[in-house]
């Protein structure tokens, strides 16, 4: 019964921080982003270079070096450096601009 009761409040609070984050830029949302957001795309975007390098020699040989490249490297990148301090609701798909999610 208290696992339950545990994972309950979990998922609330997954919920309810995920519906925060998404609603404005708030000061709250830029501190977040600062401290968590940030730091989480700049590992990203290096441990993407280093999968990057290693997968490079099988993308080139099925021609699939610029969508590889794109998904490891250059969207972590613009996560984590071209993207608004505290938007959370940031797209990095060209193709996604018209989405509800980026407003």
């Amino acid at each position: 019964m208290k696992k339950i009761g545990i994972i309950l409040i979990d998922v609330i609070i997954l919920f309810t921080g995920t519906a925060t984050f998404a609603e404005d830029r708030s000061g709250e949302n830029i501190v977040a982003d600062l401290a968590v957001m940030r730091p989480v795309g700049l590992v990203a975007t290096v441990a993407g270079t280093a999968i990057f390098l290693v997968s490079l020699p099988f993308a080139l040989i099925t021609n699939d070096v610029p969508k590889t490249a794109k998904e490891l490297v250059v969207d972590p990148f613009n996560y984590t450096f071209d993207r608004p301090l505290g938007d959370f609701k940031y797209q990095t798909d060209p193709l996604l601009e018209d989405s509800p999610a980026k407003e």
